[in-house]
């Protein structure tokens, strides 16, 4: 039969997977419980990062160490250790913090959002991220709309990243660095997931992906004002926003929810995409404007700031040798218009 001191000893010896200090050395065992009727040993421990694949491999150590000295069963639960603790154990380049969130990156970040699904903001981040990529900058996308990832299948992605030491190196399609949920679920399961989860899962989108030398940083939000979206609003030291509406009156006033929730958590507002503004005909030439006039402007006076760009109802051409459906080649006409979008960005940003 195990005893507390015994338990203790054993956990004393474990070491936090990041600080690379003991359980000791951190006051990492928070609490021992020892039902002796059933042998059963039940531990809480404090470790500084939770939620983690450190977290498992530590999980599995601890249970395995136990058991090897006598448990029948064990219970396990993680906290995490107080920020003093933590950045008193922290090894000094970790403490210089370099992730893109630290506010001395140099990243420029763009978040594109819109007031509500189907008005195409992940074809205008893809895009507009490749025409950026185009006129050489270094660009990366967070495909953060969590329940409606859709950018890996949009620019054709079929790799997966992979893990060197404890980054992640994103894949890279079209000179674009991406990183998805997509990438993390299998066979286009449902989220379901709670919002803390959430956070935190985007969280490890910054700080634990090896991003490199970014110039910008697109962050496909998902539609409206909801938890993940102010989540990523709260995240960012600083950021500038793209409102993306269809033409319809309807689409830019729930457009303009998002619009003033960028405004109210202090992130500038770029300027207003319009898209499936028009479909012109290769017969006649005549646009026809399918879903109504004006939303964009309209939307643009609301939050007093410019168009980008009116982007028409059009396919990108078929090729080959490249599978991506959405992805517009740099001579497509509507390529040539994101191009323009991103010499705009680029001047006003």
């Amino acid at each position: 039969m195990l005893t507390q001191e015994q338990v203790l000893e054993i956990l004393h010896g474990i070491q936090d997977p990041f600080l690379h200090k003991t359980l000791e050395e951190t006051g990492g065992v928070e609490e021992i419980k020892i039902k002796e009727e059933k042998n059963h040993v039940s531990v809480k421990i404090l470790i500084s990062k939770t939620n983690t694949a450190e977290q498992m491999e530590l999980q599995q150590t601890i249970v395995n160490a136990l058991k090897s000295a006598g448990a029948a069963t064990v219970g396990l639960r993680f906290d995490q250790l107080s920020d003093d603790v933590v950045q008193k154990f922290q090894p000094a380049e970790e403490q210089q913090d370099q992730s893109l969130l630290s506010g001395n990156s140099g990243t420029k970040f763009i978040s594109v959002a819109s007031g509500k699904g189907g008005v195409g903001k992940s074809t205008v981040t893809v895009n507009l991220a490749v025409a950026l990529t185009r006129l050489g900058k270094k660009v990366g996308i967070i495909d953060a709309d969590i329940y409606g990832f859709s950018v890996p299948d949009m620019m054709g992605v079929e790799e997966r990243p992979v893990v060197r030491g404890e980054k992640i190196i994103p894949v890279e399609r079209f000179g674009v660095k991406v990183v998805s949920m997509g990438f993390f679920v299998e066979d286009n399961s449902p989220i379901i997931w709670r919002g803390p989860m959430l956070g935190k899962m985007l969280t490890s989108f910054f700080k634990e992906v090896e991003w490199g030398d970014l110039d910008y940083l697109l962050l496909d939000l998902p539609p409206g004002t909801g938890d993940v979206a102010l989540d990523v609003h709260s995240m960012l030291p600083a950021s500038k926003e793209i409102i993306v509406t269809t033409p319809h009156p309807t689409a830019a006033f729930v457009a303009s929810r998002a619009g003033q929730m960028a405004l109210k958590t202090e992130h500038e507002i770029l300027g207003v995409v319009e898209n499936m503004a028009y479909f012109q005909s290769k017969e006649t030439g005549n646009k026809e404007f399918v879903f109504g006039r004006g939303g964009g402007v309209k939307l643009a006076e609301t939050l007093k700031t410019d168009v980008l760009g009116h982007i028409p109802l059009e396919q990108p051409y078929e090729e080959e040798e490249i599978f991506a459906p959405s992805v517009y080649q740099s001579d497509h006409p509507t390529g040539v218009i994101y191009r323009n979008m991103a010499a705009k960005v680029i001047d006003k940003y």
